[in-house]
């Protein structure tokens, strides 16, 4: 874990809700090789309550998953009390993915870019959150499996975080794209053809006029909900079943009302986008 941390101080950012979605992506990628480099196979604690506390899932497609959840509140608190929830995910056979989400978890809190938080994993966060957090402060962790099949296990990361005081929550999302073969983490370079980024993102904008075709808001007034909340390229996507879905954090596309939009591409407007291994059929 001293080779990661020291792998995302490098990058000078940290995957929280402030952060750029190519900062998170590129930390993840660059998180996975990491893992992958110092990983000497399983590992003991590769969960993160004991056995005898997770429900076993089965899946006939895709990597064999664990879910793991549990509702704590600040040992030894009386009255209102600070609170973490965790309903994530373990890959028995794959302890890096283990150790990635729990991380990539972990990091995605936090509301300051000034500097990398002082904790590594959802375990750390836990014990820092209790020595920081105010009577009603509260962070749920949740990882999802959105897409699994023999090639892909693609991971929907989400926290939420609410501060004491404060009118609403502040939520998080990343995908996580594993790529079972070759175990580590897809970026748009791996997805693409060749010199398709730029068509990527006509594809996106497209998807993006589908989007706002269907939202009230931007009918009421598309001049004014263009200009306050204008286009976003993201590489935040995921390789599903449908087509390749593109999420948002509350605030980039619409107010915090919208939640977090997704946009989706058919795989019938990425034969000449993506790189064929990518597309059904």
């Amino acid at each position: 874990m001293k080779e990661i941390l020291a792998t995302r101080r490098a990058a000078g950012q940290s995957l929280h809700p402030a952060a750029s979605r190519a900062s998170r992506i590129s930390i993840l990628l660059a998180l996975s090789a990491v893992l992958a480099a110092c990983a000497g196979g399983p590992r003991d604690n590769i969960t993160l309550i004991p056995a005898d506390q997770i429900e076993q899932e089965s899946s006939k497609d895709g990597l064999f998953t664990q879910p793991i959840k549990y509702k704590r509140s600040k040992p030894d608190c009386k009255g209102e009390c600070p609170q973490i929830e965790v309903d994530s995910l373990v890959f028995p056979g794959v302890p890096i993915l283990t150790e990635l989400v729990d991380h990539a978890l972990a990091v995605m809190t936090g509301v300051s870019t000034d500097h990398p938080q002082p904790y590594d994993t959802i375990a750390e966060y836990e014990e820092y959150f209790w020595k920081t957090a105010a009577p009603r402060d509260s962070t749920v962790f949740s990882a999802k499996a959105r897409y699994r099949s023999r090639l892909l296990t693609v991971i929907e990361l989400n926290t939420w975080q609410y501060y004491t005081g404060a009118a609403h929550g502040i939520s998080a999302t990343q995908f996580l794209n594993w790529d079972n073969a070759n175990g580590k983490v897809l970026g748009m370079a791996d997805i693409l053809r060749p010199g398709a980024y730029d068509k990527y993102e006509q594809a996106l904008r497209a998807a993006h006029k589908r989007w706002l075709a269907g939202n009230p808001d931007a009918q009421n007034d598309p001049v004014a909900y263009d200009r306050l909340w204008p286009f976003q390229v993201s590489e935040n996507f995921a390789l599903t079943d449908t087509g390749l879905v593109v999420k948002y954090d509350s605030y980039q596309l619409a107010p915090y009302s919208h939640g977090q939009p997704e946009l989706t591409i058919p795989y019938s407007e990425l034969q000449d986008i993506l790189n064929p291994r990518f597309l059904p059929g």
